[in-house]
């Protein structure tokens, strides 16, 4: 698997029941505090793996730092960060890469393995389908106020836990009930890795726009005009393919916001949605939300009904 579908890893066959899953990923600060922000990074890079069904193995870190200019305690504090993150995910750091950069970035090359029989692609899902996602949205919008100063510590808190989370719990319970496909939730937006799943597998989707989790304070920044330009991108890149109906901008704004280190998006059969929820619900999962289904039309189209 490469990149024909605009899938979130890479995986190569060595045996039978044996192949390996490789991904990398890396941005610039997303919050404050440089231990968060490692965590973050690292727990978005090892996303990907988990979004294909796989188990991460080794990482390695790619740090890019202004030398000379943000002293090097606080890339401390954004690589210990990541090393825990990469340890709660019983992978092993090997190694990396740094160079000088402008403003720091952080993130991972990781490596999983998988059993090519039980890949979990974005480009699987069947009609008739359920759709179930395991974060809430607003990432995107309450990081761009954070750097405004807009957003309550709280929130802040809040934020941080959730894209601090690793996707491994829903990866477990999805490969345990059996699902059809998934993505993971990133920068493209719900909407945006949506239409990935729906163009690859020749399906529609129809979502439910009130069973979309979405933090709260989000909902009132973007009521503020608060949202980051690649959340604006994102809602014009879906103009062709999206039918939003009565709903206003800022709720498509909301369905359309680039997260970070988002959520599992998780297509399976209508008679296992039950057992899928229940697992989530068993793991904890940030959210357990049944928001739409897949449409037996080829077109790859989305509907959003209110």
């Amino acid at each position: 698997m490469g990149t024909e579908t605009a899938d979130d890893a890479g995986i190569y066959q060595l045996t039978d029941d044996l192949a390996v899953v490789q991904t990398a990923d890396l941005f610039p600060p997303v919050v404050d505090d440089p231990y968060s922000f490692g965590a973050i990074a690292a727990a978005n890079a090892l996303s990907d793996v988990y979004a294909m069904g796989g188990r991460p193995l080794t990482a390695m870190n790619l740090v890019g730092w202004p030398n000379g200019v943000i002293e090097y305690e606080h890339l401390g504090e954004v690589m210990r960060g990541g090393a825990e993150k990469i340890a709660e995910a019983g992978a092993t750091l090997v190694g990396g890469h740094s160079w000088d950069d402008a403003e720091p970035k952080y993130g991972l090359s990781v490596t999983g393995v998988i059993d090519p029989k039980k890949i979990v692609a974005n480009a699987t899902a069947q009609p008739g389908d359920e759709l179930v996602l395991t974060k809430p949205l607003g990432m995107g919008i309450i990081t761009t106020a954070i750097k405004s100063e807009l957003v309550s510590e709280q929130t802040i808190d809040q934020a941080v836990t959730i894209m601090a989370t690793l996707n491994a719990s829903a990866a477990e319970a999805m490969l345990e009930v059996g699902a059809h496909a998934a993505t993971d939730v990133t920068g493209f937006g719900l909407m945006g890795h949506l239409l990935e799943v729906t163009k690859g597998s020749h399906v529609t989707a129809e979502i439910s726009a009130g069973a979309v989790p979405v933090l709260e304070e989000a909902r009132a920044l973007v009521a503020q005009d608060v949202a980051p330009g690649g959340t604006h991108r994102n809602l014009q890149a879906l103009a062709a393919d999206v039918d939003f109906g009565s709903l206003s901008k800022n709720e498509q704004l909301l369905l359309a916001d680039a997260q970070t280190s988002g959520g599992l998006l998780i297509a399976v059969a209508p008679e296992k949605l039950d057992q899928l929820l229940e697992a989530l619900r068993k793991r904890e999962t940030p959210a357990v939300a049944h928001i739409g289904r897949l449409l037996d039309d080829p077109s790859g189209r989305i509907i959003v009904r209110p």
